[in-house]
């Protein structure tokens, strides 16, 4: 299976106008694409040529509580941070001088051994990160494990292994295969009552 990177991630906001004035006028991530109806926008700023990153904007939707990027917290929990890979560190370091001089606090510059990184926050309280390779660094050509106790998956090594999962047996026939119209709030509404509705 041949990936192509994040084509987006989706992520949450209830202030569209001050998220576009972050991402795009601040950080100059150019917006994109965008659609709505009353109650829902989702908008789209492209990160480079093939990624980009999306909000959705609901009304009632608040900031989150700030947690620091990697602080531990137990109970649930799918999230915590957003990193984003630039070319240099010269280029991190204007970036925290642009965020700094904005208003939005940033982390001193941290070296992690294989890469360089800032942290900071967006106006909705998402933790992100900017960060570069450290000069003579390629994490994604050589595996770097560092665990003084991985788990017994890791120590298998970096390659898919085949037969841990149940082959497909009863694949989609092509004349089965439909391609719903919409642009996503439709069907999620949709989906969440059948889901309320089974008991899910």
């Amino acid at each position: 299976m041949n990936f192509k990177g994040i084509n987006h991630l989706a992520l949450v906001t209830g202030d569209m106008e001050a998220t576009i004035r972050f991402w795009r006028d601040l950080l100059g991530m150019r917006l994109i694409s965008g659609f709505g109806e009353a109650g829902f926008r989702h908008y789209f700023f492209a990160i480079d040529a093939e990624t980009s990153l999306s909000f959705f904007e609901w009304d009632g939707a608040q900031p989150v509580e700030r947690k620091l990027h990697g602080r531990p917290l137990s109970g649930p929990i799918a999230f915590d941070h957003v990193a984003f890979g630039l070319d240099s560190a010269e280029t991190v370091w204007t970036l925290k001088d642009r965020l700094e001089a904005a208003g939005f606090p940033c982390s001193d510059m941290i070296d992690h051994g294989s890469f360089q990184a800032i942290y900071s926050f967006d106006p909705n309280g998402i933790p992100i990160e900017f960060c570069c390779e450290a000069e003579g660094q390629d994490i994604h050509h050589e595996l770097a494990l560092h665990d003084t106790n991985p788990p017994p998956a890791a120590l298998e090594g970096p390659e898919p292994q085949p037969g841990k999962w149940p082959e497909v047996v009863n694949p989609t026939p092509a004349t089965e295969r439909q391609v719903k119209a919409g642009d996503g709030s439709g069907f999620f509404q949709k989906w969440a009552k059948l889901r309320r509705h089974t008991g899910e």
